[in-house]
C-alpha cells in the first residue's frame, strides 16, 4: 500500500487549491473593465471543463465498474435531482453558492477515491491527486467571486472559510483509505451521485455564466478545462 502520510499531505494541498483560487480573486481589477470580464467567465468556463473532466474521465468511469447499469444510472440522476433539491434551497435562502457547492461536491468523492486508490497501491492515485488540485484552484476563484458579489460575507472570512473546507480532503481520503477501499459498491454510488450533481451545476448554474455578449474566447475556457482532465487520462494510459 502506498503511504498514509502521502495520501494526506496530497488531498490537504489538492485543497488548499481552493484558497489560493480565492486569494487570486480577491484582486477587484486588472486594468481595464473588458478584460476584467474576459478573465472572470474564463475561469468560469475553464472551471465547468475541469468539472466535466471529472465526471467524465474519474467519477463516471470509476464508478461504473462496480454497479449494474441500472443502478449506475439511478445514482447518476439521483444526484442531479439532490442538488436540484439544494439548488432551489439555496435559491430560497437567497445564498448563491452554487460554484462552492459543486466544487465540494467534486472535492469530496475525488479525495475518497484517492484514499482508496492509495489504500489499493493504484498507481494513478498521485496523477489523480495533480488533477484535483488544478481543478480546486479555478473552481476557488469562482466560488469566492460568487459569494462576494453578494457581500454578506467579509474577505477574510471567506479565505478562512475556504481553508477550514480545504482540509476536508484529508477527512475524505482517510475515510477512502480505511474504509472504502473495502466497500467498492458504496464507493461507486458516491461517485455517481457526485457526478450526477456536477452536471447539474454545470447546465444550471455555470454554464449560463460564461456567454459574453460579442466575445468568443470565454467559451474555450471549457475546452481547456476538459482538455486538462483528457491530457491527465491520456498520459496514465
Amino acid at each position: 500500500m502506498l503511504d498514509l502520510q502521502s495520501m494526506l499531505m496530497l488531498t490537504a494541498l489538492a485543497g488548499l487549491a481552493m484558497p489560493m483560487g480565492a486569494l487570486l480573486a480577491k484582486v477587484e481589477r486588472i486594468q481595464s473593465e473588458w478584460l476584467e470580464n474576459e478573465v472572470r467567465h474564463s475561469i468560469i468556463a475553464f472551471a465547468a471543463g475541469a468539472l466535466l473532466s471529472a465526471i467524465a474521465l474519474v467519477l463516471v468511469p470509476e464508478g461504473i465498474e462496480h454497479l449494474s447499469a441500472f443502478w449506475a444510472c439511478m445514482m447518476f440522476i439521483a444526484g442531479g435531482l439532490g442538488f436540484m433539491m439544494v439548488d432551489l434551497a439555496l435559491d430560497k435562502w437567497n445564498t448563491p453558492a452554487s460554484q462552492l457547492a459543486a466544487m465540494l461536491a467534486d472535492f469530496i468523492p475525488e479525495s475518497l477515491a484517492l484514499g482508496a486508490l492509495f489504500s489499493l497501491g493504484g498507481s494513478n492515485a498521485i496523477l489523480l491527486a495533480i488533477l484535483i488540485g488544478l481543478q480546486n484552484l479555478p473552481e476557488g476563484f469562482n466560488a469566492y467571486r460568487e459569494l462576494m458579489d453578494k457581500g454578506q460575507f467579509s474577505a477574510k472570512k471567506l479565505i478562512g472559510l475556504f481553508i477550514v473546507l480545504a482540509f476536508l480532503g484529508p477527512l475524505s481520503g482517510y475515510i477512502g483509505y480505511q474504509w472504502l477501499a473495502q466497500q467498492p459498491e458504496i464507493l461507486s454510488g458516491i461517485m455517481l451521485f457526485a457526478a450526477g450533481g456536477i452536471m447539474y451545476s454545470i447546465f444550471q448554474d455555470i454554464a449560463p455564466n460564461v456567454t459574453l455578449k460579442n466575445h468568443r474566447f470565454p467559451p474555450m475556457g471549457a475546452i481547456l478545462g476538459f482538455v486538462l482532465g483528457l491530457l491527465g487520462h491520456m498520459l496514465n494510459h
